[in-house]
């Protein structure tokens, strides 16, 4: 008797996943229809079926959230680094235009012309220094980004999460990142493991 009740619990349980694949599906195919047309044509029946079974249990909305939480965390140090980058090079400029103003005042007016040419080459090492210093911050940054991205593409992969692999492709990119704009509407509406029907 004891199987036969587990028979019927499974039985129960197997309804109550298919009913839900079928709701996350048909969510699913009502979002796209948001999309540009060039990605509806890319994401197959077979796509949106094998996304809605990967969203089933709920753990692709926690990894999606939590990839959200440690991107906006890595935007804001490269942000913050790029403006600490920034300040720094305002005290430079300012600290060598006192230089340089202190310097005009203390120098007699025979010396003028040769202090000036100085005083520009002195200021023109100094910006090229400061182009070369945020050309190669932007370049870290930019790294960090792709890196980020890779890194969120591979967990997804791992994940079993359709359309989802390292890439650099940019009509990739946009496929992938349509499908997670996907996901995280279902996720505001509600559609996470255990809440009710969309």
């Amino acid at each position: 008797m004891e199987r036969y009740a587990g028979s019927l619990d499974e039985a129960a349980d197997g309804a109550r996943q298919q009913e839900r694949h079928y709701q996350l599906l048909s969510a699913l195919q009502s979002l796209v229809k948001e999309l540009p047309s060039s990605f509806q044509q890319r994401l197959s029946y077979t796509t949106l079926s094998d996304l809605a079974l990967a969203l089933l249990d709920g753990t692709v909305f926690e990894i999606v959230q939590g990839l959200l939480e440690i991107q906006h965390l890595t935007e804001k140090s490269l942000y913050n680094q790029r403006l600490r980058l920034q300040n720094e090079h305002r005290v430079l400029r300012q600290a060598l235009r006192q230089k340089h103003q202190e310097a005009q005042q203390a120098c007699r007016p025979h010396n003028v012309p040769v202090l000036q040419a100085a005083q520009q080459r002195e200021q023109e090492a100094l910006e090229h220094r400061i182009r070369e210093e945020q050309q190669a911050m932007d370049q870290k940054i930019i790294l960090e980004l792709d890196r980020k991205v890779a890194d969120q593409q591979s967990t997804l992969e791992k994940a079993g999460v359709a359309g989802f692999y390292v890439t650099t492709n940019p009509q990739e990119l946009t496929l992938q990142m349509n499908l997670l704009e996907l996901i995280r509407k279902l996720q505001q509406r509600g559609c996470a493991a255990g809440k009710p029907a969309l």
